[in-house]
């Protein structure tokens, strides 16, 4: 396990029955670890979007007497030498190493390769597979359904919202599909809850990638992997969560007993038409 300021505050908030408020107040903890345990309630409240008292409320259902004590324990933990407030790099380079720190948390989750390897094996058995990430995630979904598309014999990719979503994951569902992969990413669309619901009262077992285990759609998921969003830019840097979705990738190929062989047919038909330039 790590000892990242950001897995200690996974490990601490861990085993506690949260409310949807408090989640948001761990996961902006969390997005903010290095910071975490110099902000003040007011600070943190206004960085989750809550009020003062839910702070406080917070804290207690962690087990502390209040904001303070839970403070007090957040330093006394912390690294000797941290200092949030001064840095030798600059703001550009400061996010580089902010994902780069996103990297390393994700490469200690991965070494237990459990989760990931079950995650490959329910997305290679269902046929269609379903691809659904909207707004910010749209991106993450729509690089995994297009290299999936190679080894995989129906992916169908959700990009879009709309009242028509639900509709296509019915058609998925008639279709045989037993499994949908999620992107979730903030700031998490309310369309996203509401697919994941849905896909799952159909019988679509979820897995999703999102930015913290206490996402919104994690208690909509029936397997979440998480895969830290930077935030040090004026808007979020996506790169654990993308190399995530490659490594999902890699134990689908991994339990398709074809890929291999789908692979090898693109690049001869590649080839033959001549599509790529080297």
């Amino acid at each position: 396990m790590s000892d990242s300021p950001a897995a200690r505050l996974q490990q601490l908030f861990e085993g506690h029955r949260l409310t949807p408020t408090q989640r948001r107040i761990a996961h902006s903890m969390v997005r903010r670890a290095v910071d975490a345990p110099f902000l003040s309630s007011v600070e943190l409240a206004e960085l989750a979007g809550v009020s003062q008292p839910s702070v406080t409320r917070f804290a207690v259902a962690l087990g502390f007497d209040g904001y303070p004590a839970l403070r007090k324990h957040l330093r006394e933990v912390a690294p000797t030498g941290q200092d949030a407030g001064t840095s030798e790099y600059n703001e550009y380079q400061q996010a580089v190493h902010a994902e780069l720190e996103n990297l390393r948390q994700l490469a200690d989750l991965l070494a237990d390769p459990a989760p990931v390897e079950r995650a490959g094996r329910v997305l290679a058995a269902s046929t269609p597979l379903l691809v659904l990430g909207l707004r910010a995630a749209s991106a993450q979904a729509k690089g995994f359904a297009y290299f999936a598309a190679k080894v995989h014999p129906d992916i169908r990719l959700l990009d879009e919202g709309g009242t028509m979503l639900a509709d296509r994951v019915d058609a998925a569902r008639r279709a045989g599909a037993s499994a949908l992969l999620c992107f979730a990413l903030p700031r998490h669309p309310k369309e996203v809850v509401e697919a994941l619901d849905h896909a799952r009262e159909a019988g679509l077992f979820v897995v999703t990638v999102a930015d913290s285990a206490f996402a919104p759609v994690a208690a909509h998921s029936d397997l979440l992997i998480p895969a830290a969003v930077g935030t040090g830019l004026a808007f979020d840097t996506a790169c654990a969560p993308m190399l995530l979705g490659r490594v999902l990738l890699e134990a689908m190929c991994d339990a398709l007993p074809d890929a291999q062989a789908r692979l090898e047919d693109f690049d001869g038909r590649a080839a033959a038409r001549g599509l790529f330039a080297d």
